[in-house]
């Protein structure tokens, strides 16, 4: 199974790598830089496995020029949402794109007034939809026995998250300097040969 797994895994990610470009991200970037100017967050959120998915990703924006928050997917509907602000962005992540619990989270962030952009493997369900916008990140197969776990949707949602922070923080124009500020520890923290 193990083998199987590994080389349904590389068809599915070079596959899906090549749906990805410059266009795909044109509106999110565009809903992100029109929050930011006005001075309002970007936050990250997602239900079951797509919520580590979404902390990871909060993280890694914070560290590349772009603040982020990550917002507890089901918390969001019972206080969490305090953390909006009218004007806000908030990215939500969900495979299928109709899990009840993201519906309600996506209908509250609206509800507050905020911008929804979706990260799902379903252009055509009720997420991709209802938002302001839509990157796709789905796969035709799991990879696992069963075809159930999230596995391949997982690393095609970390790598569309990972692509839309590397447009950001080009954007940005972080410098190694600004980087290291936001990283004082470990080997990140350390200016390298031929950086200024």
């Amino acid at each position: 199974m193990l083998k199987d797994f590994l080389e349904i895994s590389k068809d599915e990610f070079l596959t899906f790598i090549d749906t990805l470009d410059a266009k795909t991200f044109e509106k999110p970037v565009r809903i992100i830089e029109e929050a930011q100017k006005k001075g309002n967050r970007l936050h990250v959120t997602g239900i079951g496995k797509p919520s580590h998915v979404a902390s990871y990703a909060a993280s890694l924006f914070s560290s590349t020029g772009t603040p982020a928050y990550f917002l507890h997917g089901t918390e969001a509907v019972h206080g969490s949402s305090g953390q909006l602000v009218a004007g806000d962005v908030v990215i939500c992540i969900s495979n299928s794109g109709v899990t009840a619990e993201m519906k309600a989270t996506a209908t509250a962030v609206h509800n507050n007034g905020c911008k929804v952009i979706a990260i799902t493997g379903n252009p055509d369900s009720w997420l991709a939809k209802y938002a302001d916008a839509y990157i796709f990140a789905g796969v035709n197969h799991e990879g696992g026995p069963l075809n159930r776990a999230p596995r391949a949707s997982i690393i095609a949602e970390i790598l569309v998250l990972q692509a839309l922070s590397v447009i950001l923080q080009e954007k940005h124009e972080l410098t190694a300097k600004e980087y290291i500020k936001k990283h004082p520890g470990g080997v990140l923290g350390i200016i390298r040969d031929g950086e200024k």
